[in-house]
């Protein structure tokens, strides 16, 4: 039996899927109705328990309605919501638990805010622990406990300019973490946060390094974790083509693999452009892009880039093993393909993560999203 699960949300509809290791092919084998859209997923350190924010708002729209909620992971990896879900502040962006799973971190970016709460023996929620006031920028897009497990990290977006709106700057806000209190520790913003638009981080496994993806200027960064943060001591681009850059080119998602070698971004793109009187794909870069980690300094250098045949991946995910990887692709669009107009669906795209950790392109499992989004894609494990 697989040690993981495939899950991917559109809207409030949670499906399950199991995955074929040769082909990369995937069965749909069960689904679940949240209360809300799912935004974004989080285990249970060492419980069979998936945690869940929830909104009925999403990109542009704040939503009345939000939650987070706990769900039991069968042994045949289909869910059970768990008691009543708990009610949030606002439309939240992000989710995460401490080393041990002893609180729930939450992030919100309409307005930008942070909530903590303690997760109770049975892993069921508790209440929100009273934090501190905080002046958290524009746009704040995840919530990250460092692997120490004393600090967390939170990455503020900011916005371009648009609208005869100047640009609002990004940053990225650590804060010292204990027993469910956050104290704000430090504030990286490299040129005044300008041309800085940091969107998700993710930790190396031995190292004391970070890597960072930002979004509005489709590169990736490096930090070191002193006592102090350290950095950006690099900056550079994801996409295989930066001198094409097209309109609603953005990075998304982040991860290092686990054996330390290699991280991944997303380059999601869904602008369109004007073809015989019909909006069609401006045919920017959907790819995951391989980079190795250089095993002394931790400087990333680009060595692949991988078509994910969809549009718009906001997130991807590597199973435990550190064999596979799954990309969500948010939404359809038609593009064209060999001189012709071609539908592109949402979806799920699979790869093989190869020795070099380049990336060979398996299957799409195409998903029809309708008027929603394939808004998150991940493995779980069931151990």
């Amino acid at each position: 039996m697989n040690a993981f699960f495939v899950y991917a949300a559109v809207g409030a509809n949670f499906r399950q899927y199991s995955l074929d290791m040769n082909d990369g092919s995937l069965i749909e084998r069960s689904e679940l109705t949240l209360p809300a859209g799912l935004q974004y997923a989080w285990r249970h350190a060492t419980k069979p328990i998936l945690y869940v924010a929830c909104s009925d708002g999403g990109p542009g729209q704040a939503g009345t309605q939000h939650f987070v909620c706990a769900l039991a992971i069968q042994r045949d990896g289909s869910l059970i919501l768990e008691g009543l879900p708990t009610p949030l502040q606002s439309r939240p962006v992000h989710i995460t638990s401490d080393r041990n799973s002893q609180h729930i971190l939450l992030a919100y970016n309409a307005p930008s805010a942070l909530s903590v709460h303690p997760i109770r023996r049975d892993g069921s929620i508790g209440e929100e622990v009273k934090q501190n006031t905080f002046d958290l920028g524009v746009c704040a897009h995840q919530i990250l406990v460092a692997p120490d497990n004393h600090r967390v990290v939170l990455p503020v977006r900011g916005n371009d300019p648009e609208h005869g709106i100047p640009e609002l700057p990004g940053s990225i806000e650590i804060f010292d973490f204990a027993e469910g209190t956050l104290t704000h520790r430090q504030k990286l913003i490299p040129n005044a946060g300008y041309e800085f638009g940091p969107r998700h981080v993710d930790f190396h496994p031995t190292k004391p390094w970070m890597y960072l993806s930002i979004e509005r200027q489709n590169q990736i960064a490096f930090f070191e974790l002193g006592k102090t943060v350290v950095g950006p001591l690099w900056r550079k681009t994801t996409l295989a083509h930066p001198e094409r850059l097209k309109p609603r080119q953005l990075v998304g998602a982040i991860h290092v693999h686990p054996n330390g070698k290699f991280v991944y971004v997303s380059n999601r793109a869904d602008g369109t452009i004007d073809h015989n009187g019909k909006k069609i794909f401006n045919g920017a870069e959907n790819t995951i892009s391989t980079f190795s980690i250089d095993p002394e300094t931790g400087e990333p250098t680009l060595i692949h880039t991988e078509d994910t045949r969809g549009v718009h991946v906001r997130t991807f995910s590597i199973d435990p093993s550190g064999t596979m990887l799954v990309a969500g692709c948010m939404i359809a669009r038609d593009a064209l393909i060999d001189g012709t107009i071609q539908h592109v669906s949402g979806g799920l795209s699979t790869f093989r993560i190869q020795a070099d950790g380049t990336l060979t392109f398996l299957h799409k499992y195409d998903v029809d999203v309708g008027s929603d989004r394939l808004f998150w894609a991940g493995f779980v494990n069931n151990v």
